[in-house]
């Protein structure tokens, strides 16, 4: 299989995505919900579209699973998974935190990661096996081995009114515990920017797959380690996910362990 030839369509497919975001970013004439405050704009549809038009022409036997579009058929053993734009609401309300994901699954193994900010024009990229780049720079994750000394990120899930009974505590105790907490919107960001060295630690649950696939294999290959809330390792079908340099690893799962009591500082 050759992965350079995947990158390589995949970054022309985001980019195809960014082009249509970049055009309709403070643009927008349709907004509407799937959920109370779930939104889709024809920035997502047009996206979705774009990318998946550019992928197909190249490999028109793989399959898809894209946000808006669900699952398309094609070789089960080898399909994209695709955000044509994770930050939707930052979009719709002109907030510069959003992004394309787009990952590659070969033998059900996510193998190729494409993350990329329209806006500030980041671009996050791994291979499977060959490391995690910023802009073709490499990356990795942060050296910090204190929570104390910590930045950390969360994200709320779209049913977050219904699930507040585990959320506030969960912030409540991360955000005594650390030196700061940050929600940026997008799950792909916050994987990246533990990727990347600026956070120490993300975590959030009810997530799909198109949030995380390509997030969280830069992230692994940056040096992150992954697990769900029990520290078993993840995977796509998990809806919990904590995301973390390592070092605070253990102390994050004892933060989110609600059956625990919790000594912060």
């Amino acid at each position: 299989m050759d992965l350079e030839h995947i990158q390589r369509i995949g970054l022309a497919a985001a980019y195809k995505g960014s082009n249509i975001l970049t055009a309709k970013f403070g643009r927008l004439t349709q907004i509407r919900k799937k959920g109370a405050i779930d939104l889709v704009t024809e920035a997502d549809i047009e996206s979705e579209k774009a990318i998946i038009e550019t992928i197909r022409s190249a490999f028109p036997d793989h399959g898809f699973l894209a946000e808006e579009s669900g699952m398309a058929q094609g070789d089960p053993g080898q399909y994209w998974i695709i955000d044509p734009l994770d930050g939707t609401t930052n979009f719709a309300h002109g907030v510069g935190l959003f992004c394309i994901s787009i990952a590659f699954a070969a033998a059900g193994r996510i193998v190729c990661g494409i993350v990329l900010n329209p806006i500030s024009g980041e671009l996050f990229t791994a291979v499977k096996g060959e490391g995690a780049f910023l802009n073709g720079v490499p990356i990795s994750v942060s050296s910090v081995e204190h929570l104390e000394e910590s930045l950390l990120v969360t994200g709320f899930p779209y049913n977050v009114r219904d699930t507040l009974q585990t959320i506030v505590p969960r912030v409540e105790s991360c955000l005594t515990a650390s030196q700061g907490l940050r929600r940026l919107g997008s799950a792909a960001l916050d994987l990246c920017y533990v990727a990347c060295g600026r956070f120490e630690a993300f975590w959030e649950e009810h997530l799909k797959p198109w949030d995380t696939a390509a997030g969280w294999l830069i992230a692994e290959e940056a040096g992150a380690v992954s697990t769900d809330f029990s520290n078993r390792p993840f995977d796509l079908d998990k809806k919990e996910l904590l995301t973390s340099n390592g070092k605070i690893h253990k102390e994050m799962l004892a933060l989110l362990d609600l059956n625990k009591p919790v000594k912060t500082c």
